[in-house]
């Protein structure tokens, strides 16, 4: 009797310690229908005027704004930058926020009271603000933001679209956060909904692009494979209007030829992983620079502890896991030169290797390479 006693009491001080936890996972998932959601703002465009909708508390405020709160035209960018100074890279945030704004803030991209603080440096967010994470909302207000910011000083942000952005534009909602299927109910709207052509963050990412090219760098989420430059001319301002027009097809018409293959497939800018998975040889990663004209690419979606350089400089990974929450980095490129921006502001510089091996009979071309070591080591 006494054992069957201790084994309820048991019980119910377990069953005490799940229930009476807050109902966020460690996503911030919304599990608990009596939990207080706060979201929003989400700007709706109505027959010329912009509609405010907020969520507090789970109630649902609305709000007629001024016309002229926010743009509802947004001419797409264009798609290739020369003689930039500085250029700061990173990607995959997922809803991260208060991580993104921790490393932006240490690295002087935005100052403490999150405007632009990087001059007329430019800022590329290598695709991935949408999904996993609770606050994609707050990510993409702030990165408007700081879009319009860095005109006015000179600078430039570019947010390019991956692979999620693409999902939660065509309706694939599987990574949503659990936050987000609440705030759709309360609004009466599909997730994708908040972000159509009626909705401001709608229209101003169907401006975006999918691929830039910064000096001698490409910036693309997944990354270019041989398979893709093979079926296209790889004309930067093509593509970028080629996708933008493909958010508002449907799947089935892409599919009905081979459109879909080759821009949403495995071998797509979007999704492409090889880099980090086919172990591709140095010739094959030169012979995709030289058909780009480019002498580096810089891409996110293959995640990895911190920012990575593969194939000796050539290829730099900029997703650094900042999805799970913990840590992330930024990379920076100045004067031809390649760094890793830590969480704490550090500036960590990607060395180029060196081939150290004499020529045969010149001993001048020898020397120089020591001497070129030598410098890298204490400069």
């Amino acid at each position: 009797m006494l054992k069957t006693y201790v084994y309820i009491v048991i019980l119910l001080v377990s069953l005490s310690k799940v229930y009476g936890q807050k109902a966020i996972t460690s996503e911030g998932s919304y599990k608990n229908e009596k939990l207080k959601l706060n979201d929003g703002p989400y700007i709706f465009i109505k027959k010329k005027q912009l509609i405010e909708k907020k969520i507090i508390e789970n109630q649902v405020f609305t709000k007629v704004l001024k016309k002229n709160s926010y743009d509802t035209i947004f001419l797409p960018n264009k798609s290739e930058f020369k003689n930039i100074r500085k250029i700061a890279a990173l990607s995959d945030i997922h809803g991260k926020y208060e991580l993104a704004i921790k490393l932006l803030k240490a690295n002087k991209i935005i100052d403490k009271k999150l405007n632009w603080k990087f001059g007329k440096g430019h800022l590329v967010i290598v695709g991935d603000i949408f999904d996993r994470g609770n606050k994609v909302n707050e990510m993409l207000l702030l990165i408007y933001k700081l879009e319009q910011q860095a005109d006015k000083r000179g600078g430039k942000v570019h947010f390019l679209l991956g692979n999620h952005e693409y999902m939660v534009l065509h309706k694939d909602l599987r990574y949503i956060n659990k936050k987000y299927q609440k705030t759709s109910d309360l609004l009466g709207l599909k997730y994708n909904e908040l972000y159509n052509n009626r909705t401001v963050i709608g229209r101003w990412l169907r401006s975006k692009s999918t691929i830039v090219k910064i000096n001698n760098n490409v910036f693309v989420h997944g990354g270019i494979s041989k398979d893709f430059i093979s079926q296209n001319d790889f004309n930067l301002e093509e593509i970028n209007s080629l996708m933008r027009k493909s958010i508002d097809r449907s799947k089935k018409e892409m599919k009905s030829t081979d459109f879909y293959k080759v821009y949403y497939g495995k071998k797509s800018l979007i999704w492409y992983r090889g880099y980090f998975n086919d172990n591709l040889k140095d010739k094959q990663i030169t012979n995709i620079l030289e058909s780009i004209n480019s002498d580096h690419i810089i891409v996110g979606h293959c995640s990895n502890k911190e920012v990575v350089s593969l194939y000796d400089n050539k290829i730099f990974g900029v997703d650094s896991s900042i999805k799970k929450g913990k840590y992330g980095e930024i990379l920076f490129i100045k004067n031809n030169k390649y760094y890793r921006g830590t969480l704490e502001g550090e500036k960590k510089c990607f060395e180029k290797r060196l081939d150290l091996k004499p020529v045969k009979n010149n001993m001048y071309v020898f020397l120089f390479q020591i001497s070129r070591l030598l410098y890298l080591m204490f400069i």
